[in-house]
């Protein structure tokens, strides 16, 4: 059965259109509330952080009402990365985490990510349950007037998330002398980034932290990663990192403002973790990893295991294969030794331990060659038109031509209403041509 409001990564889609509106947002506190409330008799406490987006501000009230109204004590953290509330979930002993975010959506977009006590994102069985509450009668959920939760903000949810990331490093790690481009999109780490690297003694020229609402992710951050380009040759900086509205994702450049896009980075994650005998069994990617990467770990004698496509089931194939790296071409990366999610910030910090006896960023990475790859968004009033008998024959078409020359990957976006076509090839004309034949079925 599939989901009816759930998607590859929590909940998402237009504000006040569908299900993104103030009274669906009680529904599905109340259900969430009553799903964990229900785990254990004593009354249970849930965190709700998120992002910049200004409809944050009529979202959130509704879905804390539903929450107090299911029993169930709610703190309020105000903006903060999305692994920063799954770190405190776990931390706090709270039963759930909540995190209000559309990520790297445009700001018209919100929605939530659902973490369990244990700091990961719900699983599907979890979700569908949920969803039947949300269903049924909101009457025979509603909590006993002397039985209400209760809410209060707490002001150092920042302050807390940074003190576990430096938790971390050694006590005498130092960024002194580093000049580091740091484009928070915007969102939800424009407090938390700067004062993490200037904290470690970085000069930060900071981009994309001053949030007015309505520009998240706006022609900045992990999505325009141009910007930090720029910036880094502009002040000469020694690298840029670019995070996401809810700063789990981050791409970086380094000092000749070229691109590190997730694989490259992974890539040397993973030869580095090998090297100090901290890679546990392999590194899991997705059905969108560059092939380029899949040979690279071919060659380094690491395993590879390729995941549906989003960061909840890259962790799932983690946990199942017992692995402690994983991540997404996009810049979803797992640091399975240190968190359960992804998230810029950590990762950040992993790449700048390496680079801590000055070595040039550009010469750290670029460990493989990557066969050239197109992705084309293509907009769609319904995704179902992917099974739709044109389509389905222009694609069988397309994958005909480019048979042993290259492979396409045709899927619907969990997260926004478009169809992804995503190819590689080594023979860019004929990978442009496959694409264009498999985007005019769609239009």
């Amino acid at each position: 059965m599939s989901k009816k409001y759930f998607g590859t990564d929590g909940i998402r889609g237009t504000v006040n259109q569908g299900h993104i509106n103030g009274e669906r947002f009680f529904k599905f506190g109340l259900a969430a509330g009553t799903y964990f409330y229900n785990q254990r008799k004593a009354k249970q406490t849930a965190i709700i952080a998120k992002d910049t987006r200004l409809s944050g501000y009529t979202l959130e009230p509704a879905l804390v009402s539903g929450l107090a109204s299911a029993g169930m004590h709610v703190f309020t953290l105000g903006p903060l990365p999305t692994n920063g509330l799954a770190m405190l979930t776990k931390k706090m002993k709270a039963n759930m985490g909540i995190m209000i975010t559309a990520s790297h959506n445009p700001f018209y977009d919100n929605g939530l990510k659902l973490f369990g006590p244990d700091g990961l994102k719900l699983s599907d069985k979890i979700e569908k349950k949920i969803e039947q509450i949300i269903d049924s009668n909101t009457a025979i959920h509603l909590s006993k007037p002397s039985t209400l939760g209760r809410v209060k903000r707490l002001e150092d949810a920042n302050d807390n998330y940074i003190k576990i990331l430096k938790s971390n490093l050694p006590n005498n790690f130092s960024l002194k002398g580093m000049r580091i481009v740091l484009d928070c999109a915007n969102g939800a780490g424009y407090k938390a980034g700067p004062v993490l690297l200037k904290s470690l003694g970085a000069k930060v020229i900071a981009i994309g932290v001053n949030p007015n609402g309505l520009n998240i992710n706006d022609r900045c951050g992990s999505t325009h990663p141009d910007n930090i380009s720029r910036a880094v040759k502009k002040y000469k900086a020694h690298l840029g990192i670019a995070l996401d509205g809810d700063a789990d994702r981050i791409i970086l450049c380094d000092e000749r403002g070229k691109i590190i896009d997730g694989d490259q980075i992974i890539a040397m994650l993973a030869k580095r973790w090998k090297a100090k005998k901290l890679l546990k069994g392999g590194v899991v990617g997705t059905l969108m990893s560059n092939y380029g990467l899949e040979n690279f770990f071919k060659s380094e004698k690491i395993k590879f295991v390729r995941a549906n496509v989003g960061d909840r089931y890259v962790k799932e194939q983690m946990k199942k294969n017992k692995f402690n790296l994983g991540g997404e071409q996009s810049g979803h990366i797992i640091l399975g030794k240190f968190a359960t999610t992804g998230d810029g910030l950590l990762v950040a910090l992993e790449v700048l331990f390496s680079l801590r006896k000055k070595m040039k960023a550009s010469k750290l990475f670029n460990m493989f060659k990557s066969i050239p790859q197109i992705l084309e968004n293509v907009t769609v009033k319904d995704k179902k038109i992917i099974s739709s008998s044109k389509a389905k024959a222009a694609i069988k078409r397309a994958e005909k031509l480019i048979k042993n020359q290259g492979r396409l990957l045709i899927r619907k976006s969990g997260t926004e209403p478009k169809i992804r076509i995503m190819g590689e090839s080594n023979n860019k004309q004929l990978l442009l041509k496959c694409i264009q034949i498999i985007k005019q079925s769609i239009k």
